[in-house]
């Protein structure tokens, strides 16, 4: 079976299976692990819906070297268009933990080359993601804790506060651009720690207090 939306109790959510569109570089510490420069604006990329799947499926290594990203998830409820910074809050029907996985080799060349990257980190299971809480307004969303644990060993751990573009003003800032649909994912960018995924590792994503899921690398 395909990927669904799922609630953290199971259930599952009454909504499609959209795009997830992904902000690149939103924590500073983070690109300049990478040797990238730090964005002025929103810097933004898009997976399709087929690149889904639970994370508590297993991650299929490929040839290539796939590194993780793990980043707050928001499940989008309502149309977004152009909307403000408060009027963002209204379409956030979730929040869940996902895992940006990036064929990092192959991003790297198709970047020296000035090409899009797309096929780095748009290929089938490149967005595990875990079931969704419900979005209430007692969450501060400038006080979101992410973290992943790998073999017991915290690897990355951050926090929304360290965004260069908070969640609101980036879901305003997408839908300046395009619009979200119910059922369309927004993957806020990733904090430094990121690494390569080896075989055998045993992986804890979490929003600590939110929501937690784990998965394993085949």
């Amino acid at each position: 079976m395909g990927y669904q939306h799922q609630w953290f109790d199971g259930s599952t959510i009454d909504l499609p299976v959209g795009k997830v569109v992904c902000v690149g570089r939103n924590y500073a510490e983070h690109a300049k692990e990478l040797n990238n420069p730090i964005p002025v604006q929103p810097l933004l990329f898009m997976k399709p819906a087929t690149s889904l799947v639970p994370m508590n499926q297993p991650v299929q290594l490929r040839q290539d070297s796939i590194h993780y990203e793990t980043e707050i998830a928001l499940l989008i409820s309502e149309p977004l268009t152009r909307v403000s910074e408060t009027e963002a809050e209204k379409g956030i029907g979730g929040l869940g933990v996902a895992l940006d996985l990036t064929l990092r080799d192959l991003q790297s060349c198709l970047k020296e080359k000035g090409h899009p990257w797309e096929i780095a980190k748009g290929f089938d299971g490149a967005c595990p993601v875990s079931e969704f809480v419900s979005y209430t307004k007692d969450i501060q969303l400038d006080d979101i804790a992410v973290r992943l644990t790998i073999d017991d060993e915290i690897r990355q751990d951050g926090n929304s506060a360290q965004m260069l573009t908070g969640i609101l003003a980036l879901l305003s800032y997408i839908s300046q651009h395009f619009t979200l649909q119910p059922g369309d994912i927004v993957l806020t960018g990733t904090p430094k720690g990121v690494g390569q995924l080896n075989q055998g590792m045993r992986l804890v994503a979490e929003l600590p207090d939110l929501v937690s899921a784990t998965t394993s690398v085949n």
